[in-house]
């Protein structure tokens, strides 16, 4: 067996896998199911039937790796698996119905195949190419697992339809980014694992091993690095970005700023900058009383007065008041290691989930989508997707709501750490979406793709 340092892959098998067919898209629809493949055959048969009967497996020859199948029952689950060359696929589950938006892959929660890494897709990371399309990551989570596994997708008809297009493997949490028309996926190892940074040199298909930037302790019971697909921005000759260190089991996470001069190689670890941790302090003008968990998944920013700053998620739920706020720390782009200072909380309409803020050049406005929090039950519900806006950073506005199942149970549906991107007059954003059959709002079955046109007109 030769042995091989690259990070990413056709697909990433452990080795008891290698000899299997790698089954690599699923699109439930509401009468139909997508199945696409990783494999050279020249023939497949695809086996399928309702999950768990004791019914005749339906049999279909194809003579390609993708196939959807017609004529199913809206709201049942499937089994299915794949043959060709000697090969069979793991049997794969899925539920037919309708979601909100594109589907771009899809995890039912009993689905084994990525069980060394997790069960459930997270983190979207959306990039729009100068080439003009468009590339979509996730990793795969579970409470407890190894979550070590990115998948990226690819669309090339503005996000119509996806397909799969490389994986990264280790990788969680990641950025992908675009700095000098070369793609980037900043990330971590697994959960408060090593901080990575890795390039493409074709446009995100092919990978190289990835530098790192500095070590973690990859122990959910220990500290270690912590970021999710937060934006990397670009100001006073540097590349920064939010990310936090600390663990959710010791009880909260310190907040630091990564950065990296723009001109200098990104993959040299001798280039890059973190500012010195900053411990959340309870006693901060304005904090929350109760919950002393802080801050989290924070937003580098620049200020209209031309400063760095950091606009972080904060944890609030069983404090008091139990939402509406955000943090807001201040960075020193003139000195780069050094700590973020407290400046103030700021009120916000969804900041128990992660955000992306970014700001639109042609208006100047900052826009940010967030799980907007109704105020009329649960508090950590993420029904709810909406668009705002500020001028300053500090004062946000509510514009419209984009997705809204208030009325569903908001521990079984969640629209969530959207990814969005600026693509002319509309706007692009990815959700991790929890909808019809998901094993909570948070542990989620989906990644959907959405478009707001002409947002300026709203």
């Amino acid at each position: 067996m030769n042995c091989s340092g690259k990070w990413s892959y056709d697909c990433y098998q452990p080795l008891d896998r290698i000899k299997k067919i790698y089954i690599n898209q699923i699109i439930p629809k509401e009468n139909s199911l997508y199945l696409a493949w990783y494999g050279g055959a020249e023939e497949w048969t695809v086996y399928y039937r309702v999950k768990d009967s004791e019914e005749k497996w339906n049999k279909v020859i194809v003579n390609s790796t993708c196939i959807e199948i017609f004529d199913l029952v809206k709201y049942l689950e499937y089994e299915f698996y794949v043959e060709g060359a000697g090969l069979k696929s793991m049997i794969g589950y899925a539920r037919t119905g309708s979601v909100p938006g594109t589907i771009v892959n899809y995890l039912h929660p009993s689905d084994p195949k990525y069980a060394f890494s997790g069960q459930h897709l997270c983190t979207p990371s959306l990039l729009k190419h100068p080439d003009g399309y468009l590339l979509a990551s996730m990793d795969i989570f579970d409470s407890g697992a190894p979550q070590n596994l990115t998948l990226i997708f690819r669309s090339d008809d503005d996000g119509k339809s996806w397909y799969h297009y490389t994986e990264l493997f280790p990788c969680y949490w990641g950025t992908l980014f675009l700095h000098n028309n070369e793609v980037y996926m900043l990330a971590t190892s697994t959960e408060y694992g090593d901080l990575l940074i890795g390039k493409s040199l074709d446009g995100g298909k092919h990978w190289g091993e990835p530098t790192v930037i500095a070590r973690g302790s990859c122990n959910r019971a220990a500290s270690g690095w912590h970021k999710s697909g937060m934006p990397v921005i670009e100001h006073d000759g540097r590349l920064w970005c939010g990310i936090d260190y600390g663990s959710h089991k010791l009880g909260g996470h310190m907040s630091c700023l990564a950065s990296v001069k723009a001109e200098a190689d990104l993959l040299d670890v001798t280039n890059w900058m973190i500012t010195d941790p900053l411990k959340y302090d309870p006693e901060w003008p304005g904090a929350v009383k109760g919950d002393e968990r802080g801050f989290l998944e924070g937003n580098a920013v620049v200020t209209p007065d031309g400063k760095i700053g950091n606009i972080l998620r904060y944890s609030t739920d069983l404090g008091e008041p139990q939402y509406g706020l955000v943090g807001f720390l201040m960075g020193d782009s003139s000195n780069p290691g050094k700590a973020l200072e407290f400046y103030k909380f700021v009120p916000f309409p969804g900041n128990l989930s992660k955000f992306d803020i970014k700001k639109d050049i042609q208006s100047g406005l900052y826009f940010t989508i967030v799980s907007r929090i109704t105020g009329k039950g649960w508090v950590k519900e993420r029904t709810v997707l909406a668009l705002a806006y500020s001028k300053d950073l500090e004062n946000w506005n509510v514009l419209c709501d984009l997705v809204n199942f208030e009325e569903s149970n908001p521990r079984k549906i969640g629209f969530q750490y959207v990814s969005f991107a600026f693509d002319g007059d509309d706007i692009i954003y990815l959700s991790r979406t929890a909808f019809n059959g998901a094993q909570s709002f948070h542990d989620n079955n989906y990644l959907s793709f959405h478009r707001i046109k002409d947002f300026r007109k709203l």
